[in-house]
């Protein structure tokens, strides 16, 4: 079985005085660090590195050409790593990245990234709906408070829901320690 690593949007606007401040993003990142660095002494050519860039500027984060789209530096690709540039929340739609994950023989994918609710949610159902068997690295994903009708949800009750609603019958949820120690 070809596992491949999918690391979605972690990128430099979703930190510190970025556009769209997550809760906690540099634990997340540092644990998808360890991930990525799990799979390039293992894995190296199955890492594939989604990158999303706004096609428009109303939704006010990840502008084309500024720094807050760039990849964030804990998790900065190398030459040899894929690029997948996205447009939308699902990491598969109009993108290439079903074919390269296909060319690749994978059928199985690891998923971390940001954000827990929107990107990570919609990437990992598509993964499952496209037959990928599909492992969510749950500490290793961000997200945000959100509200509702004068109601707010803190970012861990967004993160956990979310989670739980994926975690055996969508995919296999894990925090990076256990995948580490099981693999």
């Amino acid at each position: 079985m070809s596992t491949a690593l999918i690391i979605v949007d972690i990128q430099n606007d979703y930190f510190k005085n970025g556009r769209m401040e997550l809760v906690n993003p540099d634990k997340a990142a540092t644990n998808a660090a360890k991930v990525l660095d799990w799979f390039r002494q293992n894995n190296k050519e199955n890492i594939f590195h989604v990158q999303h860039i706004a096609a428009d500027p109303a939704l006010g984060f990840f502008l084309p050409d500024t720094k807050g789209a760039e990849i964030h530096e804990t998790v900065q690709p190398l030459e040899n790593e894929i690029m997948i540039i996205k447009h939308f929340p699902n990491s598969f739609l109009e993108t290439d990245l079903e074919s390269k994950l296909k060319e690749k023989g994978i059928t199985k994918v690891i998923v971390v990234g940001m954000m827990t609710h929107m990107c990570i949610d919609a990437t990992v159902r598509a993964a499952v709906d496209l037959g990928y068997e599909t492992t969510l690295i749950e500490d290793a994903c961000a997200t945000r408070d959100m509200s509702y009708e004068g109601k707010t949800v803190t970012a861990e009750q967004v993160h956990y829901a979310f989670v739980s609603a994926l975690n055996g019958m969508y995919c296999d949820v894990k925090s990076t320690e256990d995948f580490l120690q099981q693999n």
